[in-house]
């Protein structure tokens, strides 16, 4: 029988095999080449929710994003002895299935065809034995009893409180971020009973599954072979107030069946990427995959650790092509850590360079024995973060809560409070939430090869986030500002509010007399505005906006009419005086300016004030001691080191 020398999609695998041992075949085509599809008309392959999460992140459609050109897959088809099973468009390949080599032979021929290599042996009719070995995770058969938390708290969690406390999810939810407006894919072995498991009676009444599809049998449901991929879905979200609530209760949900739970072969990292590819292009914002690969029926398609390097395996490759059409990939680090060969490292795609991997840890925080090791083999830190995977608490088939153990748990309960921070912050990237999220955990500034950058906390997160909008929203450096100067009949005053509490805006004159006032509330970090308006008939000369906190007091001066300072830089105003002698200056150095009021014998008749000033910056002063002055002759002293400068005043 005539044997084939394979070169498996570019990677370092080179083997001899008779077409009796496969059924399936990758056929890669050479270009997509007199396709009618084009960049510029990106609607009429991806949704309108796809372009916008391109457009707003600045993300350009490529070739990746055009269809395969239809002729290529219409000639596979007309074949004999040929099925499509899938295909995959971001690397212009098709997915087959047939026992015919003459048939491998015609297609062959075709002038746009690459290359035709097996990816799988023949399909399993029934379990043969073979457990999801990539998943390998075990479940304790008692309903969980862990500490429950209801006060104080918009969501009632039941049992999953201490998993979403782990990582501050309820500050989020508090706020009322709770997934909306949000799509996540889910991608796994099965969702048995999902249709009819109560943990889920909130997302089925409410039409949050937006959609399921079986990559491994191409048919339109998901409820079958496997309970896992329930278990995973019920830690985002279930909804059973009192019971157990997931860390997304609100979000919308796609349902993909990728993992061939009979069997183990790369076909399964070809459906992940078909999958993710519909994701894209229905507009999902996140993918949870709670699946990894390096070993299979069949070894000498086994990923070594040299090969999870982030760019050789198929699921890695379109793991961070999905990340770069802007979706968040997140997936379990694996469940190999207790081995002491190379397969205690990170899976595929848990490798990937843009890829989350979630680690998996105790609730105490103590890191789980089964958690696979980092970095992956570029040596880029791996483990990315951790979340509970021992003693996690997920739904059984009756919508219960049990405790379960492995990554594919940890990764889906962090994946939902990540995808809530995400809705507090539409307006980002997913790599700035990748980012902010890394930020926030325990180990950031320390990371290791088992907790990666550690524990994330989504209130600091959360921060971190709302600091980088409303910097973005002020414009510039620094916290507070008034404008126009020169103003004419309105002031637009802008802040960042540097705490949580009541904060007040004052306009005042030069006398320090209010004119105008707004009061807000405000949480730390707010970005808050307010407008000054019918300001016209003020007379000309200099006005004062002050912030006004428990924990700031800053005033910015502007001018109305001519510029007061055109002439000099210093002003001392009234003279005569009655009451209170005011002082404007323009600072000439940065530093420190002494002030001081004496009367005609040289004696200091108010105590020194000592201003710290920035050159071209306008400060004001009073010395509202002059109204107890006798009627006489007086002087003001100014200096800052550099300049000098004393005023004659009269007291009438």
């Amino acid at each position: 029988m005539k044997r084939l020398i394979i070169v498996l999609l570019g990677s370092c695998f080179f083997f001899s095999e008779t077409h009796a041992q496969f059924t399936r075949y990758i056929i890669q085509f050479k270009n997509k080449g007199t396709n009618p599809f084009s960049i510029s008309n990106p609607s009429s392959y991806l949704s309108a929710r796809a372009i916008t999460r391109r457009t707003k992140s600045g993300i350009s459609i490529d070739s990746t994003d055009l269809p395969i050109t239809p002729r290529y897959i219409d000639s596979i088809k007309s074949v004999a002895n040929v099925t499509v099973l899938n295909k995959s468009k971001w690397m212009n390949q098709v997915v087959i299935l047939t026992t015919d080599p003459t048939a491998l032979a015609r297609i062959n021929s075709f002038s746009f065809v690459q290359s035709t290599n097996p990816i799988a042996a023949k399909m399993a009719q029934g379990n043969t034995g073979n457990v999801e070995k990539l998943i390998n995770e075990t479940s304790d058969t008692v309903i969980y009893s862990g500490n429950a938390r209801t006060s104080n708290l918009n969501l009632n969690y039941g049992q999953t409180f201490g998993q979403v406390n782990f990582h501050n999810g309820q500050f989020l939810h508090d706020l009322g971020f709770q997934g909306q407006e949000m799509i996540i894919s889910v991608f796994d072995g099965g969702f048995a009973s999902y249709k009819t498991n109560p943990a889920f009676d909130s997302i089925r009444l409410n039409g949050q599954v937006l959609g399921e599809w079986n990559f491994v049998t191409n048919i339109q449901n998901t409820d079958a072979s496997s309970g896992h991929g329930m278990n995973c879905l019920s830690i985002m979200a279930a909804n059973r107030p009192g019971i157990m609530v997931g860390t997304s209760p609100k979000s919308k949900y796609w349902l993909f069946i990728t993992e061939d739970v009979f069997s183990e072969y790369p076909i399964e990292e070809v459906n992940w990427a078909a999958a993710a590819e519909f994701a894209d292009s229905a507009g999902t914002d996140v993918i949870s995959s709670s699946l990894g690969y390096q070993d299979f029926d069949n070894s000498q398609f086994d990923y070594l650790y040299a090969s999870r390097n982030g760019n050789t395996s198929i699921v890695t490759r379109a793991a961070d092509l999905a990340a770069k059409k802007g979706i968040l990939v997140m997936n379990s680090a694996g469940n190999y850590g207790t081995l002491t060969d190379q397969r205690k490292y990170v899976s595929c795609p848990a490798d990937g360079d843009s890829v989350m991997a979630v680690g998996a840890t105790n609730i105490s925080g103590t890191i789980a024995g089964f958690s696979s090791w980092g970095p992956n083999a570029a040596g880029k830190i791996k483990p990315n973060i951790v979340s509970v995977g021992q003693g996690a608490v997920v739904a059984n088939s009756s919508g219960n809560p049990f405790a379960s153990n492995g990554t594919s748990f940890s990764s889906p309960n962090i994946t939902g409070l990540i995808t809530c921070l995400w809705g507090a912050f539409p307006e980002f990237s997913n790599m700035k939430i990748f980012d902010a999220v890394q930020k926030s955990a325990h180990k950031y500034n320390n990371p290791d090869d088992r907790f990666g950058y550690g524990i994330p906390n989504m209130r600091t997160a959360y921060y971190l986030l709302k600091a980088d909008r409303s910097r973005q929203l002020f414009g510039g450096n620094g916290w507070f500002k008034a404008t126009p100067d020169p103003f004419t009949t309105q002031i637009d005053a802008v802040f960042i509010a540097g705490n949580s509490g009541a904060v007040k805006l004052y306009l005042k004159n030069i006398s320090g007399n209010k004119i105008d006032s707004a009061g807000f509330v405000a949480d730390s970090l707010d970005f808050k505005t307010h407008r000054f308006s019918n300001l016209g008939s003020l007379p000309a000369g200099y006005y004062t906006v002050q912030y006004k906190s428990d924990t700031k007091d800053s005033s910015i001066t502007l001018t109305k009419g001519a510029d007061l300072f055109a002439a000099d830089w210093i002003k001392v105003f009234p003279n005569p005086f009655s009451t209170q002698v005011n002082l404007y200056f323009k600072a000439q150095v940065t530093g420190k300016a002494v002030l001081s009021l004496y009367d005609t014998k040289g004696r200091l008749m108010s105590a020194r004030q000592s201003i710290t000033i920035q050159k071209g910056n306008i400060y004001y002063a009073d010395f509202s001691v002059a109204k107890k002055l006798s009627r006489g002759l007086y002087t003001l002293g100014f200096t800052d080191g550099t300049n000098k400068r004393s005023v004659k005043l009269f007291k009438n």
